[in-house]
């Protein structure tokens, strides 16, 4: 499928049409192809193709047919023009640093992000002289106040890990942008199924495609997306620093966009189910879902996403003894830290995903002792309404 034909098909039809051409085999499927370099016809031919004067293959750490298939088909997705992929969620993000930060720069960070990208920006983006300001999501206030001459780039995860707080995007890209600095998004809770960023303003977005992208837990990747100019910086930095992904992760992805749209919904119908359920449960103190009426974020959510996503966070009673009670006494629900799986996953965020943090940055981001987090998978929803039962009947 052409470029210039994607604004004829939905996304359904993108998702498994879109980044794949047939070499002369005739191929069906997407090939792997697992090399780590190309041979070239002649010298002046290899030398044309490492300067870049013709397109061409020479070596898999930047340039690879099954990762830049995936590459293609996750920026049509997007509506973006370009999409680089990376070894990991987090590689991802470094990139975007690397590639836009320097010495006497400043940041503007929701404090309501996965807790390794708060770990990145506090432990050692500032050991580069680059200067990091943390702000509630939520409050754009924060964020104006924030702004400085020497700021460069705002970054936020809507909705975030594992609150589901859900950020003005456009108001954001607007402060961003009114200063001269880039807005990026991390997308990962929703993927482009549920939520294209870049029509609220986002320059860079980045994803963990080990989440749902994937949607197995079978292998680790990341990617930015954003605009051809934007993107060829984060590429550099790929291509120099050697975070890219592997053409075997790259087609275990490409695969996993083909279904992403029927996931994504199955895992918005389940969630939102046990969000209702849980919610009227008299164990439960509070539930963390934008799909829920009395969510903060619940009107925004639908003006910028056209599904809620499959993450469901809830307090419970009895702070971290009552948290373990549910999670120990589940039959059947995965005790891990990762989400975006067929197979639902249960966690202790306070302990787990962001136990590094400081009991001063937990407090500030929410993340108390009776949170749990639930990645709702694709069991039957009755049966993980019941799995959970067993341990919030004993709180």
């Amino acid at each position: 499928m052409s470029h210039q034909n994607n604004r004829e098909y939905q996304l359904d039809t993108l998702a498994i049409r879109t980044g794949h051409t047939r070499s002369f085999e005739g191929e069906h499927s997407e090939p792997i192809f697992l090399t780590s370099s190309f041979v070239c016809e002649n010298a002046a031919d290899a030398a044309a193709k490492f300067s870049g004067q013709i397109e061409g293959n020479t070596y898999s750490r930047y340039t690879n047919p099954t990762v830049q298939a995936f590459e293609k088909r996750l920026a049509v997705l997007d509506g973006a023009e370009r999409a680089v992929a990376t070894s990991s969620g987090m590689a991802a993000v470094h990139a975007v640093c690397m590639a836009y930060l320097k010495a006497g720069d400043h940041v503007i960070c929701s404090r309501a992000v996965f807790g390794s990208i708060i770990s990145l920006f506090e432990k050692y983006v500032v050991k580069f002289a680059v200067e990091v300001t943390f702000v509630d999501l939520e409050d754009l206030d924060a964020w104006k106040n924030a702004i400085r001459p020497n700021t460069r780039l705002l970054f936020i995860e809507t909705p975030s890990n594992p609150l589901a707080q859900v950020g003005d995007m456009q108001a954001i890209a607007d402060i961003a942008h009114a200063h001269g600095a880039l807005f990026a998004v991390d997308n990962t809770f929703c993927t482009p199924v549920l939520q294209q960023p870049i029509k609220f303003g986002a320059d860079l977005i980045v994803y963990s495609s080990t989440k749902y992208i994937d949607g197995q837990g079978r292998a680790l990747g990341g990617a930015v997306v954003g605009k051809d100019t934007l993107v060829e910086e984060i590429n550099s930095v790929i291509r120099t620093l050697g975070n890219s992904m592997s053409p075997f992760n790259a087609w275990v992805f490409l695969k996993g966009l083909e279904t992403l749209s029927l996931r994504m919904k199955a895992h918005c119908e389940s969630a939102q189910k046990l969000a209702e359920w849980l919610d009227a449960h008299p164990k439960v103190e509070k539930v963390y879902y934008a799909g829920l009426a009395h969510h903060a974020g619940h009107e925004l959510a639908k003006k910028q996403q056209s599904g809620f996503g499959g993450v469901v966070s809830f307090v419970v009673k009895g702070e971290r003894e009552g948290a373990w009670t549910v999670i120990d006494h589940t039959r059947f629900l995965s005790i891990t830290s990762n989400l975006g799986d067929v197979k639902s996953t249960i966690t202790h965020p306070a302990t787990t995903s962001h136990g590094r943090m400081t009991a001063e940055a937990k407090q500030a981001a929410g993340i108390v002792e009776g949170l749990i987090r639930v990645s709702v998978g694709l069991e039957n929803i009755d049966d993980i309404i019941g799995d959970l039962s067993h341990g919030l009947d004993l709180i």
